[in-house]
C-alpha cells in the first residue's frame, strides 16, 4: 500500500511538471486591437518658467486608430491650442501668441509603427514644424476600451515656438517640456448615439427633478 502511495504522488509530480513546462513554453495570448476612436482623453505639459513652474492642459483629444496586432496598428491623435488652459488667462493667452493659433489651430501626432515594448514611433506636427518621435507608452486592455499613456520630453524650439522671454529677458520660460497623454480608446458611437448626443433636449435633468425647458419663459 505504501508503495502504491508513493508511486501515486512520483506520478503527479511527473505530471505537473509537464504541465508547467508545455505552458511555459506557450506565448500569452496576443491582443488583436479593433479600428477605434479616441472616447476620452488628456493632453498635458509641464513647464518650467522664472515666475514659477505651470502646467498646461486639455482634454479636447480626439483621434482615429486602425486596428489590427499591436505592432500594425496606425492613427492619428489631436487637440486645438486654444483648449490648452494654465489657470492663468494671461498665460494662456501669452501662450496662444507664441504657438500663433491662428494660423496652425492644432497639436498632431500621427502614429506611424509600435514596437513589441510599446514605444510608438510617429510625428509630432506643431507650429508648422513635423518632426519623426519615439515615445515610450503603456497601453492596458479594458473591456471594449484601450487606454494608452505616454510622457516624452520636446524643445519647443525644435518647432521655431518664440516669444518665450518677455521684461528684457527677466521673466522668461524654459524652451524643455514635459508631455503627457493619457488616451482611452473605443468603438466608433452609432450614428443615432451622435444625433442623441448632438441634439437639443426638452428636459434638463437635475437630482430628483426634471425641468421642462419648453415651459421656461426666455
Amino acid at each position: 500500500m505504501k508503495t502504491t502511495r508513493i508511486a501515486l504522488l512520483l506520478s503527479l509530480i511527473w505530471a505537473s511538471i509537464l504541465a508547467w513546462r508545455t505552458l511555459e513554453g506557450q506565448a500569452p495570448p496576443a491582443h488583436r486591437i479593433p479600428d477605434s476612436v479616441v472616447r476620452q482623453g488628456t493632453l498635458s505639459f509641464d513647464a518650467k518658467a522664472t515666475a514659477g513652474d505651470f502646467i498646461g492642459t486639455t482634454t479636447r483629444v480626439t483621434g482615429e486608430m486602425k486596428g489590427g496586432d499591436l505592432t500594425d496598428v496606425r492613427g492619428w491623435v489631436e487637440a486645438p491650442v486654444r483648449t490648452l488652459t494654465t489657470g492663468n488667462g494671461r498665460r494662456d493667452r501669452d501662450l496662444n501668441k507664441s504657438m500663433e493659433s491662428d494660423e496652425y489651430p492644432v497639436i498632431r501626432f500621427e502614429l506611424t509603427g509600435v514596437n513589441a515594448d510599446t514605444v510608438l514611433h510617429g510625428r509630432f506636427s506643431i507650429h508648422g514644424v513635423t518632426r519623426e518621435v519615439t515615445i515610450p507608452a503603456s497601453v492596458t486592455f479594458g473591456t471594449g476600451s484601450l487606454r494608452v499613456r505616454g510622457t516624452t520630453p520636446l524643445n519647443l524650439k525644435d518647432y521655431r515656438i518664440g516669444g518665450l522671454s518677455k521684461a528684457l529677458g527677466m521673466l522668461k520660460m524654459h524652451p524643455e517640456i514635459m508631455v503627457h497623454f493619457d488616451l482611452v480608446f473605443g468603438a466608433r458611437p452609432s450614428p443615432s448615439a451622435t444625433r442623441r448626443a448632438s441634439s437639443p433636449a426638452s428636459y434638463t435633468e437635475l437630482p430628483g427633478l426634471a425641468v421642462d425647458r419648453r415651459h421656461i419663459a426666455p
